[in-house]
């Protein structure tokens, strides 16, 4: 969106890279103690080893249970979710992440809902990676409405067309799906530990 300022905040005490799970380093803008108080959009992404880590680190969970009472929406994509459940933003909401962990919601007071995004109130959810695109443009259309959120869709020529089927768990065939539900176990397994610290 022009004209938006963006902070990516660290929670560690200087504003060094940070390595993503899958070795991409994002630069942080702010620390957790300088970031803005009041928010438009607070915005958890998602991951696996960092995303854990995340959530059970309590400045983390501190930072966003605070913030996510002065902004005007509360957001996640993929396992994301998992955080905002930890800091105890999901209870009695609709909600989804990557399908691998998405009966994992119960266990934060939310109802699963197996969905690209789920939109309950100014809680707005987003499923596995390329989901953030369609929760992006849904952002945008809050706030800008529907013209410019299509005139955004149409700049990034945002008109999927999948080489083949799959990409949900109803959809691949289980000769994929079946490995890739074994690969996401141990990470599955340690996220149905986590709870809401509230």
């Amino acid at each position: 969106m022009m004209g938006a300022s963006v902070h990516l905040v660290t929670n560690q005490a200087d504003l060094r890279p940070v390595k993503s799970d899958m070795g991409l380093a994002i630069e942080p803008t702010v620390t957790l103690a300088d970031c803005p108080q009041s928010l438009t959009i607070l915005f958890t992404p998602g991951g696996t080893d960092g995303t854990l880590a995340a959530a059970r680190d309590p400045a983390t969970i501190d930072f966003i249970r605070d913030r996510a009472s002065h902004t005007q929406f509360v957001t996640s994509v993929c396992t994301g979710a998992l955080i905002l459940g930890a800091a105890g933003l999901l209870q009695g909401k609709r909600a989804t992440t990557h399908w691998s962990v998405l009966p994992l919601l119960s266990q934060f007071g939310a109802e699963p809902v197996d969905a690209r995004v789920v939109q309950d109130g100014e809680l707005i959810t987003g499923a596995g990676v390329s989901a953030g695109l369609d929760f992006g443009l849904s952002i945008v259309a809050r706030l800008r409405g529907q013209p410019y959120a299509a005139a955004s869709m149409l700049t990034a020529e945002y008109h999927p067309e999948p080489p083949f089927e799959g990409g949900t768990l109803s959809t691949t065939p289980r000769e994929v799906s079946e490995p890739m539900t074994a690969l996401f176990a141990p990470f599955v397994q340690e996220a149905s530990k986590l709870r809401s610290t509230n």
